[in-house]
């Protein structure tokens, strides 16, 4: 069979590639189809639409901006944006270039994940790549291709350069690089240059061997980082997009104590296949410290280090997504596991029976999650559609033209709607950012701008909607049917 060879030098068939190709667009269908006979096509997130804001305004006005004309850091995700605005130079967006982007990552994960796995079990020797359908059917990686995020995008180039790490790869330069590139996906690509780092210095023998690695990934790192600290320093006078500070100050506030969401972040792992998966990864790690394979052990520290991370500075939100990066190489470790078991002797003769046992258990529990992610995905969309795109394109079409609003959810807002905005979570307007959590200072802020009117949920704050007469409500059915707020516009003056 005629072969093609990938990176770290791993070949693939081209039978391999059109398996995992085609098995992406069948799960991407599947949760396109439910969506749309559920409520319709549209994205699970606000966020979403804050991306293509800036897309379609890179591509339609050349500037970064939420709003034209006013150049903004709000973007977490410059990198992400501008690979989005391609789409709209052919009139693919907002729909149609996202999910293709998004579904072209999840392939190229697959791959990447499958090829890590043949390199470093020998004994993995299969007709059908696994491992790589493994990750496209996993639900929490097939809802970050359908939402229109960053997200998965990070968690590639994560899983590229740790890899890399666990296949002894020496190419530190390229990997500083990608390190580099992290950082215009998602800020907390910083994060990598430690495993990095230490992956040099523990597999170099000498002092002059561990300067050189250490200066190469310094110099690949830094060819894109400084640009990027220039870059965000030019539009909103700060080292980092306002989103880094914005997040971690709305939260600051309102987080529950840390063994609390140490427990809760346990608990939603164990939610799907990853529970699965867990023992796997016990002994993949103990095996790794026994033969020194210092690359796995440092994936999966940062695997772990960064999921606490996140746990310690911003709560865990919409199916976890903040963590999502870090899931692609925890599961891999713990797929190790699995295929390594089969030549194990730990059961004896039963050995066999065993490991398909495994096997055939991780296989009915992620098919299981394929048909509940596609629904809680459906359900998101049509919430998201019901309540952020609908108030967006209601006052676009119903309120003073010149009428200034103040919004906390911003991203439909800006895509559907041409008035001028205060951003009360601080991505677009940063000046809100000190004091983003009290709400008199939020009040006598939206007096001195002249807001208008609020779009807010009703319980989102304590007193900004409090004695404001009511213009719009959504009617969405989803929140109703959850016990959830609506959406709501109100008179602010």
């Amino acid at each position: 069979m005629t072969r093609v060879f990938l990176d770290f030098h791993n070949p693939l068939s081209k039978r391999d590639l059109i398996i995992l190709g085609a098995s992406t667009l069948i799960a991407g269908s599947i949760y396109l189809l439910t969506s749309y006979f559920f409520f319709g096509v549209g994205f699970p997130l606000d966020e979403s639409w804050v991306h293509l804001t800036f897309a379609r305004n890179l591509a339609q006005h050349g500037e970064w901006s939420f709003r034209p004309g006013i150049p903004s850091a709000g973007s977490t995700s410059p990198l992400w944006s501008a690979l989005l605005a391609i789409g709209f130079l052919f009139n693919l967006t907002p729909y149609v270039w996202t999910y293709f982007l998004g579904l072209s990552i999840m392939w190229a994960l697959s791959v990447i994940s499958e090829v890590t796995a043949r390199r470093l079990v020998k004994t993995y020797i299969t007709v059908i790549p696994w491992v790589g359908l493994f990750i496209i059917v996993e639900w929490h990686f097939l809802w970050a291709a359908m939402s229109g995020m960053e997200t998965l995008l990070h968690a590639l180039i994560a899983t590229v350069i740790l890899s890399a790490l666990m296949l002894n790869s020496r190419r530190y330069l390229t990997l500083g690089f990608l390190t580099g590139l992290s950082i215009w996906v998602r800020p907390d690509g910083l994060t990598l240059l430690g495993p990095l780092v230490l992956a040099v210095l523990f597999t170099e023998k000498d002092s002059q061997s561990r300067m050189r690695g250490v200066l190469q990934v310094g110099l690949g790192f830094g060819a894109l980082f400084l640009f990027y600290l220039l870059f965000n320093l030019l539009i909103g006078g700060a080292p980092m997009p306002n989103t880094f500070y914005a997040r971690q100050a709305e939260y600051a506030a309102s987080q529950r104590p840390l063994v609390g969401r140490l427990g809760e972040l346990f608990l939603k792992l164990l939610v799907g296949p990853s529970f699965l998966l867990l023992p796997g990864i016990v002994m993949w790690m103990v095996r790794s410290i026994r033969e020194r394979s210092w690359g796995s052990v440092l994936a999966l520290i940062w695997s772990i280090g960064y999921m606490g991370l996140y746990v310690f500075r911003l709560p865990l939100d919409q199916h976890e997504r903040y963590i999502i990066p870090a899931l692609p190489i925890f599961f891999l470790i713990g797929f190790l596991a699995i295929i390594s078991f089969t030549s194990g002797k730990t059961f004896g003769r039963y050995q066999w029976f065993m490991s398909m046992l495994w096997k055939a258990s991780l296989g009915i529990v992620t098919l299981l999650f394929i048909v509940l992610g596609a629904r809680a995905y459906a359900e998101e969309v049509a919430l998201t559609e019901q309540e952020m795109v609908t108030v967006a394109k209601w006052s676009a079409l119903n309120l003073p033209p010149e009428a200034v609003l103040a919004a906390h959810d911003t991203g439909a807002l800006g895509y559907f709607d041409q008035h001028p905005l205060i951003d009360l979570a601080g991505l677009a307007s940063p000046d809100v950012i000190p004091f983003i959590r009290d709400e008199a200072q939020l009040a006598a802020y939206l007096d001195g701008k002249n807001v208008a009117y609020l779009i807010v949920y009703p319980d989102l704050y304590e007193k900004l909607p409090l004695g404001r007469e009511v213009v719009y409500v959504t009617g969405g059915t989803i929140a109703t049917k959850e016990g959830y707020p609506r959406m709501t516009i109100y008179r602010w003056k």
